[in-house]
Order: structure tokens, then sequence, then C-alpha cells
């Protein structure tokens, strides 16, 4: 009889633990060579990417909806280890059915790609809505349809995934922009700042790496308006001094708006409406160019009639984010939890 209690006790533990085990997702480390990315100036076509699988996904085969989670500029995929953690609470809390997440690493010689097309630096939008997904798609148990794809990221990601949602509703069904930048000129991405400036007098690629609004004027540069003949950046910028007079090049101003969803939603209004649910949130502190500018697109949107969530929390650029009470477990996945297809 002690014996067989013993064995009970055993056989329960075992199931016990196995239980637990099963509960936590798993995470892998990828990589994908890119053509879209191949270039002439050094920047890597091979991408590392990172991937949670969720608990149970080795043990089965079931096909699951994916989420696309974007870095933020000076970032990487390391966000997938702080990431971990919140993704195994919510699906522990049920905030969400079982999903995939992938964080693709994008950071390059000049420390974001802002996710988008720039010719000689890369093509990194293409490389994220079509390459990155297709290779989802034939190496994982994907849904492989646009009702189960999601797209969202912070700050840098979170302009990233609102203009690849906008330009790619056939791929993706919905967006959720954490504290995005770069969705219009202003503040320090305007001519009335420092930024440029500094810009001006900078000669080297070091000279930038000293100021922070530096190497932004010079990623959005490099993003929006590259040029292989213009040593030693190789890229434009639309504003620049002849001592304090300002310059002003329309040109390339045309190029920076085409880019920053802002000026692109009159352009979009039909992909805008093709999404299943928009939306974006910001920290009240984050600072004035996200507060101002998130502000200005979701009265862009709400002026042409896009249906769309926005919200405003007491926080920082940073914080109360990637914690359990953070916006990320209470926010964004079940926001993804409702409008993605998980059949």
């Amino acid at each position: 009889m002690r014996n067989f209690l013993l064995l009970i006790f055993t056989v329960f533990i075992f199931f016990t633990l196995s239980a637990q085990k099963e509960q936590v997702g798993t995470v892998i480390k990828d990589s994908l060579y890119s053509k879209n990315l191949e270039n002439q100036m050094g920047e890597n076509p091979k991408r590392s990417i990172s991937v949670y699988l969720p608990p149970n996904y080795s043990s089965t085969n079931k096909r699951y909806p994916v989420i696309y989670f974007l870095h933020g500029f000076l970032n990487d995929d390391n966000l997938i280890n702080p990431m971990k953690e919140l993704l195994d609470y919510a699906l522990a809390a049920q905030k969400i059915k079982p999903f995939i997440l992938v964080i693709p690493d994008q950071k390059t010689t000049y420390d974001g790609s802002f996710y988008s097309n720039t010719g000689i630096f890369g093509n990194w939008e293409d490389f994220t809505s079509i390459d990155l997904v297709t290779y989802m798609d034939t190496n994982y148990r994907t849904l492989a349809k646009k009702d189960s794809r999601g797209i969202t990221g912070h700050s840098m990601g979170g302009y990233g995934a609102i203009k690849i949602a906008m330009k790619h509703p056939d791929i993706f069904c919905a967006v959720y922009a954490i504290s995005p930048g770069a969705l219009a000129i202003v503040r320090e991405y305007g001519p009335n700042s420092d930024s440029y400036v500094q810009y001006d007098k900078a000669e080297t690629i070091e000279d930038l790496s000293k100021t922070y609004f530096g190497k932004v004027i010079l990623a959005f540069a490099r993003s929006w308006s590259a040029n292989a003949s213009n040593a030693p950046f190789f890229c434009d910028v639309p504003f620049s001094y002849e001592g304090e007079t300002l310059k002003v090049n329309e040109a390339i101003i045309k190029k920076w708006h085409a880019n920053m969803p802002f000026y692109m939603v009159s352009d979009y209004i039909d992909n805008l409406n093709k999404l299943n649910a928009i939306k974006l949130d910001w920290g009240r502190n984050a600072g004035e160019r996200f507060t101002i500018q998130c502000k200005m697109f979701s009265q862009a949107l709400e002026n042409v009639g896009v249906e769309h969530f926005s919200e405003e929390y007491i926080g920082t650029h940073t914080s109360n984010i990637y914690t359990k009470e953070g916006r990320i477990p209470q926010q964004v996945l079940p926001f993804f939890d409702y409008y993605l297809d998980f059949d």
C-alpha cells in the first residue's frame, strides 16, 4: 500500500511539473538572409530574428496567429528577453490566447532603419512586410492570412508599425503603435531646433554620434532621402544653414513627408479603412515631440473618418510599458487577442 501511494504521489508530481513546464513559451534565435537588404553601404543583409513560440508548440500541430514587434531606435532584438516573461504572464493570466511573436533585428550602422525602403542602404520595409512574413509562414506553423497577423512596436518601432500597416493592409489586419515617433516634423525634428545646426557642424559619423538628435536626423535622412553621391553621410536633409540663415530644400521635404504618417493619411485613406483596428498610445510625460505628433496623427485620422483608438496615459516614453502592470500585457496583447483571428 505504501509503495502504491508513493507511486501515485510520484505520478502526481510528474504531471504537475509537466503541466507547469508546458505553460512556459520557448524563444528561438533564428536568422534570415534578405535580397531586399542587399546594399552598397555595408549594412548586413543577414538579420537575426527572435521568435517566441507559445507553450505546447512542439507537442501539437496547431497553427497560430503572429504578432510582429518592431524595436525602437538604438535597440535590437534582445527585447525578446524581457518580453518572454511578459508573454508567459499574459498567457497564464488568460489575457491572450496562444500566439507566435517575432522581433526582427533592424538596427543599422546608423542605429535605426526606420523600417523604410532606402535604396542604397537596403529596403527595410520590404524585408519586414514581405521577406520576414514569408519566412515565418514557410518555417513556422502560422495562420498564414492577414486576419491572423498583427504588427506593433515601440517608438521607432511604433512608427514602423503604423507606416507598414498603412501601406500593407493586405498583409496585416491590425496595428498598435506604442509611443510612436517620426510621425511629423515637430520640435527636435524641425528647423527651429538645434538638430540641424549639430548636423551641419558634424564632419564625421563620430561627430554626429556625440549628439542624440544629430544621429536621429542622420537616420531619418538615410532612411528617406539617401544619396550615394553626397559624401560623407550619403544622404540629404531638408533644412540647413548658411551662417544663421535657414535654407529649405523643398524636394527633400516632399520625400520626408512621403514617409511620415501624419502627411501620408490623405493618400492612404482606403488602406487605413481596410485595417480591422488601429490604436496608438503615448505617455503624458514623454516629451512634447511625442505628445504633439501623436495627437496630430490621431486628429488627422479623425478628420478623414478613419476609426481608431488613441490614448494618453500617465507615464514617460519608456515607463509603464515593459512591466506586468504596463501597456504591453495590459493593453497591447489584449488588443490583438480581440482583433486577430485565432481560428
